[in-house]
């Protein structure tokens, strides 16, 4: 079974083109993170897989409308190897994810905040933990003790 699962942030503003035919197709990459990564001193390294993916048609338009560099999303899609001569006369080999279905993993309001944490964390509770000031003297009419 050739199946992928990814998420992570674009690392730049999707190329989108179109095929002699008109049909759609939008290259970009996406760094995904690793974890477990140590570095020489026994810390963890933060680091990076670096993917790239191409999508077609129908997913190639909504990749081009809604999703821009640093947008964190969420994949599926198969695993294309293939290869080419470049104009030296050396043969290149290529892999890709060829995307089939591509997913928002966050809010637009955490994406436009810029909080850009490596994808390590879910979205954090606001700093008051979200719960409201109860005033005093009216603890006889809460539900609980």
């Amino acid at each position: 079974m050739n199946n992928v699962v990814l998420m992570g942030r674009l690392t730049r503003d999707p190329e989108v083109r179109y095929t002699q035919s008109n049909v759609a197709y939008a290259r970009f990459t996406v760094a995904v993170d690793r974890r477990g990564s140590r570095n020489n001193d026994g810390g963890q390294e933060q680091t990076a897989d670096f993917i790239s993916c191409v999508a077609w048609r129908n997913t190639a338009e909504f990749i081009e409308k809604y999703i821009h560099k640093g947008t964190k999303i969420c994949l599926n899609g198969r695993i294309q190897t293939g290869s080419y001569t470049n104009k030296d006369g050396q043969k290149v080999y290529t892999t890709d994810v060829v995307v089939d279905n591509v997913e928002f993993a966050e809010s637009k309001n955490a994406s436009d905040a810029g909080s850009f944490d490596g994808g390590n964390s879910m979205p954090s509770a606001p700093i008051d933990g979200g719960f409201m000031n109860i005033p005093d003297g009216v603890e006889e009419e809460l539900p609980f003790n």
